[in-house]
Formats: structure tokens, sequence, C-alpha cells
């Protein structure tokens, strides 16, 4: 059958599959880009050669996703002692300066202006599956890796599982696709960053979901790389049919993929959310078999003269502004897809949709009376959990590795500040969903506190048809002033005193309410990992209603006791 594919967003269930909401995404963006990263490096004594590589952006194009260069420029203070610039063997085009006995402070600016614009269009593509006669450049792109498993035996019989009865290229890839968003679930510090992992776990950050994805889809002969580069912070917003939802993501390192397509050359896909396509808000920049391979950019290498370990120290900093920036994006509701967030063009093609698997119903609604008389004795909590606590996302950087005899290196990693500045001119909420009655004691939140003064605290609201609602209880203040200056992130409680809240199953939100000038940002994780999807709101002091919605989740605790 030939069918149009839509964008998903769909609405999910606390510890459940639920009903899906599809969307059609059409439009584009068109940015015109100021980028700047600087990179610090403060050798250690004992280094005697260091050497520092990077990989210079270049002009791509493809069928949605187009990055134009206008001007680059590498700066290095103080200048190296040997400078090398070549193109390796995957197209990437590398700079490689070293310095002998360093002294002083490295300091390294990138800079360059690029014209970036996503074009959401309807994509025909009539490639059938399985297809021959990939051509010579494209064919290492099928082969296995160790973070890329393509032989494994699990491997090979979960895509032949996926794609089994595919007519079509595109539907074999969107039936990978769909299952990997569905597996997974996104972690910022995964124990590896692997396919086999995440194939186990079902956790990981970026590099997972492109190497799981990458795996499955060479396991049945789909040609698949690995692309590394940088996302800006900048938020977007598309036009829904009941308000806005803001796209937005880290300013940092990221890593996705390029699908090959004989009609269609390669074409970008962000496997956590994205298909067809990736935003504007990308820096591509470096692509290989893997991470390990795609590792040339932002690499530190250096051999030293002693046996103990002299690890540099090392910062890096990312600026972008927008000279332009035209955003028309809208989305029109199908009624198809995997459970969780995917956005994607229309496309022409020969496929079967992926069914939606029904959510059980709710556990039912306790009345007010009742919730009085239980008795409330075992310890209960709930939430959005996972973060790295404490990080300097300044300085983060993946371990020392001892290559060979005194020669040792520093990989770049994706360790990426994912946060919202949540005390300006909006205010922000979260829900949570329960499955059993609670008392609620207190309520936790993840900041950071930059400065400013003033107080905070946290509204308990209901949920009235998927929106913030009426106040059930309003936490004790916070005083920004005995908040503690972290290196990072951590747990903010807020204590709901003497009248505790008792809760019935359902569905609640948190909102973070404050006076003074306060200057804080609240962690999230990429996607929805515990809560529906259109679970995160917020409103600007000009809204009445919480119409607009973000493809994030706040991190959260909701701690207090439940019945046995």
């Amino acid at each position: 059958m030939k069918r149009h594919l839509a964008l998903l967003f769909v609405l999910i269930a606390f510890s459940t599959v639920a009903y899906g909401e599809n969307y059609l995404l059409n439009g584009g963006q068109t940015s015109r880009i100021q980028y700047k990263m600087v990179q610090t490096v403060e050798p250690n004594p004992a280094i005697h050669t260091l050497n520092l590589s990077y990989v210079i952006p270049t002009t791509y194009q493809s069928p949605t996703y187009n990055q134009t260069i206008v001007n680059s420029n590498f700066d290095f203070s103080p200048q190296p002692q040997n400078r090398e610039e070549f193109t390796d063997q995957r197209g990437n085009k590398v700079i490689k300066v070293s310095w002998q006995k360093p002294t002083s402070t490295i300091r390294t600016v990138i800079a360059l202006l690029a014209d970036n614009k996503t074009v959401l269009q309807e994509i025909k593509t009539t490639t059938p599956f399985p297809f021959s006669n990939i051509p010579q450049d494209v064919q290492p792109y099928l082969t296995a890796t160790k973070q890329v498993p393509v032989t494994d035996p699990a491997i090979i019989a979960k895509a032949k599982e996926l794609t089994a009865g595919s007519k079509t290229e595109f539907d074999a890839v969107q039936r990978i696709l769909s299952w990997v968003i569905d597996h997974m679930n996104y972690v910022l510090t995964p124990q590896d960053y692997g396919a086999m992992y995440s194939f186990k776990s079902g956790k990981g950050n970026c590099q997972n979901y492109s190497h799981l994805s990458a795996a499955l889809m060479r396991a049945v002969g789909i040609p698949a790389r690995i692309v590394n580069g940088i996302t800006l912070k900048q938020p977007y917003t598309i036009r829904m049919k009941n308000g806005n939802m803001t796209l937005k993501m880290a300013e940092g390192r990221h890593s996705w993929i390029e699908v090959y397509f004989p009609d269609l050359g390669w074409v970008p896909f962000d496997p956590q959310q994205t298909q067809l396509f990736v935003s504007n808000r990308f820096i591509r920049v470096e692509v290989g078999l893997d991470n390990e391979e795609t590792s040339q950019d932002g690499l530190i290498r250096w051999t030293q003269v002693r046996a103990e370990l002299a690890s540099p120290q090392f910062e890096e900093t990312i600026e972008s502004s927008f000279l332009g920036d035209t955003i028309d994006l809208s989305a029109q509701k199908q009624t198809y897809g995997p459970s969780k967030v995917l956005f994607t063009p229309a496309v022409s093609a020969t496929f079967q949709p992926v069914a939606l698997v029904k959510e059980p119903p709710p556990p039912p609604k306790i009345p007010t009376e009742q919730l009085a008389t239980l008795t409330y004795s075992k310890p209960f909590m709930i939430g959005n959990l996972e973060f790295p606590r404490n990080v300097d996302f300044l300085a983060a950087r993946g371990p020392a590795q001892q290559t060979d005899g005194n020669n040792f290196e520093m990989r770049k990693n994706f360790l990426v500040e994912t946060a919202e500045y949540v005390t300006e001119q909006s205010q922000y909420a979260q829900i949570f969903v329960l499955n059993k009655p609670m008392d609620v004691r207190k309520i936790g939140i993840v900041l950071h506190k930059f400065g400013g003064s003033g107080f905070l605290w946290l509204e308990l609201l209901k949920d009235e048809d998927g929106l913030p609602g009426a106040t059930i209880a309003t936490s004790e203040m916070v005083s920004v002033d005995q908040m503690k200056f972290n290196p990072g992130y951590d747990w903010v409680d807020f204590d709901y005193g003497a009248d505790v809240p008792k809760l019935s199953p359902g569905r609640y939100w948190i909102a973070l309410g404050f006076t003074g000038r306060p200057i804080l940002n609240w962690f999230y994780s990429y996607g929805k990992p515990v809560g529906p999807a259109d679970g995160t709101r917020y409103k600007t002091i000009l809204d009445t209603q919480w119409s607009n919605s973000l493809n994030f989740e706040f991190n959260y605790r909701v701690v207090g006791f439940t019945t046995q």
C-alpha cells in the first residue's frame, strides 16, 4: 500500500504504552549562524609533546538538511610549532597541530559562519528492499565494528524480525527506527556506548542511539554512517492544532546518523526523535563508521617523560548567535507510529504503518473522603531521577587513555548540559503520574544556582483536560540566598509541611514559582523517559493557558508514603 508518513507526537501514560497522536511536519527553517568554540588546554609540566586535532566543518547538501559554510577560521595561541592538514579516508578535512614542551595555556578559537536550511516537504523514494549495486565508496558503511556489531546473532535476528515483509528501504528503515525509539531511554552517562549495551539495557546517550540504529540497518544491508557535530540551544516552535510545541537541544557535541538511499543519497536521521532530517540547529562536522573512528575532532594527545599520568586540564565553551532565523513549521495529526516522539516530513513510499498499542485503563480514582482514611506507611518515590550530579560541564572530557608506551590521549565526549533558565519571563510545569495513592511529603527538582536572590516554591496542581489546573497545595518557600553554589546540578527539595497532600492515582502537575530575581537552571532529560509526551508545559506572563509544550522532561522526584 502507498501511504504518507507523518510526524509522531504521542501521549504516554506512566509505565504503560499509550494511544498515539501522530503529526505530519511541514515547512522549514532558514538561518544564518555565527558560531564560535573556544578551547583552553593547561599542559602538565611532564608533557613532552602536545598534539591537538580538529575537523573542519564543510558544506553539505541533502534532500532535507543543508549546511553552507560561508567562512571558517582556526586561531591558535601560542602558534603551534607544527601544523598539518589532510583529508582522511572518510572525507573529513583534518587539522593537526603540536607543541614541544608547552609551558603556557594553549587557546584554540574555532569560528565559522554557516547558512543552514532545513526543508520539510514530501519526499518520494522507491528504493526496494533489499537492494544491491551499492557504490564502492558507500560499502564500508555496511561493515561491523566493536561499537556497531553487525554480525552479532542477536542484532541480525532482531533486524530481520523488524524488517520481515518490507518491500521498500523506507519501510525497513522506519520499522527499525520506530523500534529503537520505543526501546531506548536517554541517559547522559551510560556504562558503555556500544550498540549491544543499548540492545540489552534499553539505555544510552546519543552515541548509543546512533550505534544501535546503524547496527540494525547494516545487518539487513542498509548503509548507515555515524555523524558527529554540534547542536545549538536556540529553540524553535511548531504550530499545533491546540497550541505550540517548543523544541530545544543542549548546546554541545552530538552524534546522529545518515542513511544511504540510492534514489536520495545520504539523508540525516537523529535516532532520538527525527526521521529523514535534522534541525538546522545542527552543525555537521565529522563522519565515520562509529564514534571510535569519528574521534579526530577535538582529540588531545600527548607524550610524557614520566610513568605517572600527566593529564592536561581542559575547558570548552560554545557560543552561537543567529544573525537571521526564519521558522515556519506546522504539524498535522495522523494515527500511527512508535509510542514515543518521532518527527518526520511526509514520505510518499510503499510501507506498512507501525501500529500503536493501546494503553490499559488508568487505576480508578479514590474519593477524597476515602483517601483521608487510608494508612500511608510504605516509603514511596517516583520521578525522572537520572542526571549527572554536580558535574562541571565546561571541563567535561573523556578519561585519559594510554595508547602505547608514554603516549596518551583524551577524546571529546557527549556529556551536555540540558537545562532551561526557568526564573525569567515564563513559568514552567512538569507532570507526574501516580498509579497508587500517596501522601506527598516533599518534591525535589534538579537546579543549578548562578546567582540572584529571592524565594522559590512549588505548586502542586490538578490535571484539567491535560493541562495544569487548580492548586492542591503550595510548598514552603526556599531562600535562594541559602542555596549552595555547586559545580553542577543537584536536588533542591520543597517540603509541604504539616498539611500533607493525599493524592489519588492519576495525573498531577508541579509548577515552579519564584519571587525576586533568582538566576536558576532546571535540568531536563531528552525525550520523555518517565511521563507522557505532553507532560512538560510553560506559559509566559501574557498567557492565560498552559498551551505551550516542550519536547523534554524536567528532572524531578516526588517523595512520600503509599499504602501497603
